[in-house]
C-alpha cells in the first residue's frame, strides 16, 4: 500500500475548499465527483484526520482540515516555485497558469493572444475563463486576471498592459431620429444602453471632461450584462453606448457608429492583476510580458 502523500491529492483538497463542494471541485478539475470523494478519502486515511464534515448539501472544512489547508497550500506553492526555478534555468517556462478576463475583451483580444503564448511556450498549460463580474484572483484561485478598469484592490499586484478609455457612441440613424445630445445632462432623456459588466455600476456613467469627473444616471428600454450585445444594439440604432475604444474603433472607422460628446471619456486601462504570492514567479512574468507585447 502506498503511504505517501500525492501532490495531486493536495490539489484536489485545496480545490474542494475553494469551490465549497466535491461537485464544484470535480467540474473545476475535470474529474468525476466520485473520484474527488475517493481522493479526499485516501488523503484523510493517510493523515488520520477528518478534513470535511459532509452533509447532503455541502461540505464544511474541519478544524484539522484548516490546519492541513495551510500546509497543503505551502507545499503546492513550493512545488510551483520549484517548477519556475527549473524552467527559468532552461529558459523554457512550464506548468499551469489559470487566467481569467471579461467576456468581450477575453474572447476577442485575450484568447487569441493566449493561443500565441502557448505556441511560443508549449510547456505552459493555460486554463482560461471569462466572467461578467469582477474576480478576486486570491479567493478564486486564479494566477492572472486581465482586466479593464483602474479600481484594483490593495492586496493584489497590478501591471498596466495597455492604455484604454471608454467613449460614448451611437449609430447615425439613432442620432438622426433622436438628436445629438449637447451636454452630459441630456443623456438622461436619451435611450442609453446600460451594461452590468464587471466594474460597471449599473445605469450610472462616470465620465471625465473639461470640468473633471461627472456622473450621470442613464436609462432606456434595453439593458444587458454583456457588452457585445449592447454594442450590437448600438450599431443597429437602439441607443447610446459607453464602450472601450478598442471595441468600437472598427465601427467608427466604417461609419456604423459616431462619437457622442467626444470631450467626455472614461478611463478603462488594461491591467495584469495577480496575487502577491506570485510576485516572483518566472512563469507568470513570462506570461505577463508576452501578453503586454501582444496588446501593444
Amino acid at each position: 500500500m502506498n503511504n505517501l502523500l500525492e501532490n495531486e491529492d493536495l490539489r484536489v483538497f485545496v480545490t474542494v475548499v475553494r469551490m465549497g463542494s466535491f461537485a464544484g471541485a470535480a467540474s473545476e478539475l475535470g474529474m468525476s465527483a466520485a473520484y474527488v470523494s475517493k481522493r479526499i478519502g485516501v488523503l484523510e486515511g493517510l493523515l488520520g484526520v477528518r478534513l470535511f464534515q459532509r452533509t447532503t448539501r455541502r461540505v464544511v472544512i474541519t478544524e484539522d482540515g484548516e490546519r492541513v489547508l495551510v500546509r497543503a497550500q505551502a507545499i503546492l506553492e513550493n512545488l510551483d516555485e520549484l517548477v519556475d526555478e527549473v524552467s527559468e534555468r532552461r529558459r523554457e517556462p512550464a506548468g499551469r497558469v489559470r487566467i481569467c478576463s471579461s467576456f468581450g475583451f477575453g474572447r476577442n483580444i485575450v484568447a487569441p493572444a493566449i493561443a500565441r503564448l502557448v505556441a511560443a511556450y508549449p510547456a505552459l498549460q493555460i486554463r482560461f475563463e471569462v466572467f461578467d463580474r469582477l474576480v478576486d484572483p486570491v479567493a478564486e484561485g486564479f494566477d492572472l486576471d486581465l482586466r479593464i478598469g483602474d479600481e484594483i484592490a490593495p492586496h493584489l499586484i497590478a501591471r498596466r498592459l495597455m492604455d484604454n478609455h471608454r467613449i460614448l457612441c451611437a449609430a447615425p440613424d439613432y442620432l438622426a431620429r433622436h438628436g445629438v445630445p449637447k451636454n452630459l445632462q441630456e443623456l438622461a432623456r436619451h435611450q442609453c444602453l446600460a451594461i452590468k459588466e464587471r466594474d460597471h455600476p449599473f445605469g450610472v456613467w462616470r465620465l471625465r471632461g473639461r470640468n473633471g469627473e461627472e456622473t450621470v444616471k442613464v436609462a432606456g428600454p434595453l439593458s444587458t450584462n454583456h457588452g457585445e450585445i449592447a454594442l450590437r444594439w448600438a450599431v443597429e440604432g437602439a441607443g447610446i453606448v459607453l464602450r472601450s475604444l478598442w471595441d468600437v474603433q472598427p465601427h467608427l472607422n466604417a461609419g456604423r457608429l459616431l462619437r457622442v460628446l467626444p470631450e467626455y471619456t472614461q478611463e478603462a486601462n488594461v491591467w495584469a492583476v495577480y496575487p502577491q504570492r506570485l510576485a516572483g514567479s518566472a512563469r507568470l512574468r513570462v506570461c505577463v510580458e508576452f501578453l503586454e507585447r501582444q496588446l501593444a
